[in-house]
């Protein structure tokens, strides 16, 4: 399984926050992940996964040049964090004019800021995410990419690098870099296999009608859930 950071986005080159806007790769992000092709470019890759937002489907465009073919399913429970009313503001503007509140948005785990998500509501809906994952993969032993976002990614890498929660808040996702993580799939004996109802495999899910894009202000929370 190959998880990696969505590149560099105008929003993180003006280090505001981002969350559910949908800003576009720099430059530099075009470069960075091109840097995860490169470093992927000679793993098989059976399918991959990442969310509707414009960031993580260019990163996984990019890295994917190089596997012709491959399925993409979009699963917005990857989707970054909401910050609600601070998308689109100046990090260093509320750490000088906030700094216990941004601290606590950096880094807590059950604070969230209005109208956006905590930490631990993003767990909520990754986490089944990941299980979901498992499930299919003991069922259909195959090599993965998730192209994700720096929030979704942490409960991601909790899960499989066995990681406590304060290094888990602590943790910097690189934007050139991928995780390879080696999962064991044991197969099913003979008669376990007649007895198994396998589940359908994963469909691709898109966004509904009823869910507003990221880019809308007023998407509902509740929609990822």
């Amino acid at each position: 399984m190959f998880v990696f950071r969505h590149a560099e986005t105008t929003d993180n080159s003006n280090e505001v926050f981002s969350g559910w806007r949908d800003p576009d790769l720099t430059s530099k992000g075009v470069s960075q992940a091109q840097e995860v092709a490169e470093q992927l470019k000679k793993e098989k890759i059976d399918g991959a996964f990442t969310s509707h937002l414009k960031r993580a489907r260019r990163t996984l465009e990019i890295v994917l040049e190089n596997h012709p073919n491959v399925p993409v399913f979009v699963d917005d429970r990857l989707i970054e964090r909401c910050y609600g009313v601070l998308q689109g503001t100046s990090k260093a503007t509320l750490a000088a004019e906030k700094p216990e509140w941004f601290a606590k948005i950096h880094r807590g785990y059950d604070f969230s800021p209005p109208e956006g998500e905590s930490l631990e509501m993003v767990e909520k809906r990754t986490l089944p995410f990941v299980s979901q994952l498992k499930d299919w993969l003991t069922q259909h032993p195959s090599n993965v990419a998730i192209s994700c976002h720096n929030n979704s990614m942490r409960p991601i890498r909790w899960v499989f690098e066995n990681l406590s929660l304060t290094q888990m808040l602590h943790l910097e996702n690189p934007q050139d870099h991928a995780m390879e993580y080696k999962l064991q799939v044991h197969p099913l004996k003979a008669d376990e296999e007649k007895e198994q109802t396998f589940k359908p495999s994963w469909q691709n899910i898109t966004v509904p009608l009823s869910v507003k894009l990221a880019s809308d202000p007023k998407n509902p929370l509740k929609k990822y859930y």
